[in-house]
């Protein structure tokens, strides 16, 4: 059953982006005193009297203005209306009426979704500041301070009144995460609108269109996911200190660490970067069983070797995870875009694995007949068993004599054996030393 969607609509700079994330109870849009932060469609997730709902944060609408960017933001908010099943109309208390909100009055006039008006900003509930709004046509407003945790739980009431279908948390727990990264203009925003079959996300050949970590919830063979565009990561001495693009990148690095699947996009008309390697790094470090994308395929003039070449640099550039599942894809032609999803399930999988430790000691066996610890200062590492502790990354507890006397390359040697026996393509996996002194 889908959850039900409360869509955040208003002018900008009212304050749609600190209620979301109030509600949300986390940081996930980015809040400034400047209109224009938010450009997309962000969605949320959050839990009112036992139900759960999507919450999604719109541009401010500024009607009157037919540039690029505002034609954008309105389709946007169109796409928002259209799915939502409550719109919360948000205007700014302290500011009081003006045209614009006339404007957005009229543009939710056109949609059949019941509309909860919403005056924000107002801090000590000054009702009397409340009247001027019922001119809107748009019903009893309820008062709010977004930024002072007031006046929400009405509000929430509100809406979850008008909810057909109720969703529980419990149905909500088991979606797939998975983060789409890279450069600015790599790409990453129309791989996503494709692998949707709608423009739900920006895309514009202007690098940084993309400012926020993006949640969309998508489902693929049966299986809940959600779709986490992100901002372009330029290398940390481009982006300058307390700009927007900073918190957007912050954003990009958290939706890393919360995803389950990161897919890396790699604008294959540049090759691949010093920048692509620092965040398939990041990717690594983390933990995070991953995806490499070269993405604009359809613009490198190709041979019989062009993809052999390729994976030769890739190979060099990211030997420090050997394990990576490259695709070459364009998103302009839909080219092998199938395959992501299909990859995407594969080393989720694979980051899921559990090996029995019966099969795990006899790969163990095996590595150490053919090969056995080399000694130190005179003494050899002695290894007992190895078991299974985790997944996602796959991560198994070695236990020896002395750890001290285990070299790294032999851990390596031990974790190409486990990865020669199953298929752990597209994941990290972790080994860990435990000294018998340590067994307890």
């Amino acid at each position: 059953m889908r959850k039900p969607l409360v869509a955040l609509i208003g002018r900008p700079n009212v304050g749609k982006s600190t209620f979301f994330n109030t509600i949300c109870g986390r940081r996930i849009s980015i809040v400034k005193d400047m209109p224009g932060v938010t450009r997309d469609r962000i969605y949320g997730d959050a839990e009112w009297c036992g139900y759960a709902f999507s919450i999604v944060d719109t541009g401010g609408l500024d009607v009157k203005n037919k540039d690029d960017i505002q034609a954008n933001i309105m389709r946007q908010a169109e796409i928002a209306v259209e799915l939502a099943d409550v719109v919360i109309f948000m205007v700014d208390g302290k500011q009081g009426l003006v045209a614009a909100d006339y404007d957005v009055a009229n543009f939710l006039r056109k949609y059949n979704v019941p509309v909860v008006l919403v005056v924000n900003k107002l801090d000590n509930n000054e009702v009397d500041k409340t009247y001027e709004f019922y001119s809107l046509g748009m019903g009893d407003p309820f008062v709010c301070s977004a930024e002072n945790n007031k006046g929400l739980g009405e509000i929430l009431d509100e809406c979850v009144a008008h909810f057909d279908n109720k969703v529980s948390p419990e149905e909500d727990a088991s979606r797939i995460k998975v983060a789409v990264v890279g450069k600015p203009n790599a790409g990453k925003s129309s791989i996503i609108n494709k692998l949707l079959g709608e423009d739900r996300l920006m895309v514009s050949n202007v690098a940084g269109t993309t400012r926020d970590a993006i949640d969309t919830p998508f489902r693929y063979n049966d299986n809940e996911y959600l779709l986490i565009d992100t901002a372009g990561i330029r290398r940390k001495r481009s982006v300058p200190n307390e700009s927007v693009e900073l918190y957007s990148v912050l954003r990009s690095f958290d939706a890393i660490r919360r995803a389950d699947v990161v897919v890396l996009v790699i604008d294959a008309n540049e090759g691949i970067s010093e920048q692509d390697v620092r965040l398939a790094g990041f990717i690594h470090e983390e933990g995070k069983p991953s995806i490499v994308v070269m993405n604009k395929w359809d613009l490198i003039e190709k041979d019989t070797y062009s993809m052999n070449k390729f994976n030769d640099v890739l190979a060099e550039e990211l030997k420090f995870m050997s394990y990576y599942v490259p695709l070459y894809t364009s998103a302009v032609t839909g080219q092998r875009l199938n395959k992501i999803m299909e990859s995407v399930e594969k080393v989720y999988a694979n980051a899921n694995y559990r090996i029995s430790t019966s099969m795990l000691n006899e790969i163990l066996s095996n590595a150490v007949s053919v090969n056995e610890p080399p000694t130190h200062n005179g003494r050899r590492c002695k290894i007992y068993y190895m078991t299974q502790a985790s997944v996602a990354p796959p991560t198994f507890v070695v236990f020896v004599n002395n750890k001290d006397l285990m070299h790294f390359s032999y851990v390596r040697y031990l974790e190409n054996s486990i990865r020669n026996a199953v298929d752990f393509s597209g994941t990290p996996i972790r080994l860990i030393l435990k000294s018998k002194s340590d067994k307890e």
